[in-house]
């Protein structure tokens, strides 16, 4: 088994190295979401920012969950292209568990999102000027892993049952961007924030897992006070939970056999 996770997650890292316009991509879309939003809006939301924090640094996080996002579930569509080309059904048939596959694919789309994350981290520390210690980059290391696993396991579902890329571009398009705005990421809940709204960022998975990474950023540093959000321990089991689930119904959705997989 852990032959097999290692071929298939070396696979993906291979896979999307030698596709320089990915990388470029992957963190360019970012970088200029962090830099034009941050600076276009940081009059609008300083007020309501707690510590004497810029919305700059406020967005730091939220960019963050966005390379981890988007990175996580597109990484997804190689089962998708695998399933094309025959390699997906060389791995169903091979005398290795569906958990392989799985873990595989899943930890492979893990490290390219982390991998992304933990290099704009390092462009936001130096650009911001954010205290960085061990206990901070290990709890935001550990964070990023959590939430891009989970991520990763939300693409298996979906490309897992997509017959082309094209249908899980159109999916993920209307499905990507809401998830992303609407985690806290964006902007703040405050008070003034209509109540349907803030029940939508309240059930979006995706909040509890910017929560945690502003968690770790801040780390004991007390500058979250007055900024609403969810609590740490609840960011973390929750965040905690859904990876847990999103294994579990990829290992499920998986033991199934899609028409055409094995054809």
């Amino acid at each position: 088994m852990v032959l097999a996770v290692y071929t298939l997650t070396h696979r993906e890292l291979v896979r999307f190295f030698r596709q320089r316009n990915r990388v470029i991509g992957a963190l360019g879309q970012p970088i200029i979401f962090w830099l034009l939003f941050g600076a276009g809006l940081r009059g609008s939301f300083n007020r309501d920012l707690a510590g004497g924090t810029s919305y700059m640094e406020f967005f730091v996080p939220g960019v963050v969950a966005m390379i981890l996002l988007f990175t996580a579930i597109f990484s997804t569509i190689s089962i998708i292209e695998d399933r094309r080309e025959g390699f997906l059904q060389s791995v169903l048939v091979a005398p290795v568990s569906r958990a392989s596959l799985v873990l595989g694919k899943l930890i492979g789309g893990m490290c390219l999102a982390v991998i992304q994350g933990v290099i704009f981290m390092l462009l936001a520390v130096v650009a911001q000027g954010l205290e960085m210690d061990p206990l901070k980059a290990a709890s935001l290391f550990g964070a990023m892993c959590l939430i891009s696993f989970s991520l990763t396991g939300l693409g298996f579902l979906i490309a897992w049952r997509c017959e082309s890329t094209q249908g899980f571009h159109a999916i993920m398009s209307v499905f990507l961007f809401p998830m992303w705005l609407l985690s806290g990421a964006f902007f703040p809940v405050t008070a003034e924030t209509p109540t349907w709204l803030a029940w939508v960022v309240t059930l979006n998975p995706m909040t509890y897992g910017v929560a945690l990474l502003r968690h770790a950023l801040y780390l004991g540093s007390g500058r979250l006070d007055g900024v609403n959000g969810p609590s740490a321990g609840l960011a973390l089991g929750i965040s905690a939970a859904f990876a847990l689930a999103m294994f579990v119904c990829a290992q499920a959705v998986s033991a199934r056999r899609v028409q055409g997989d094995l054809q």
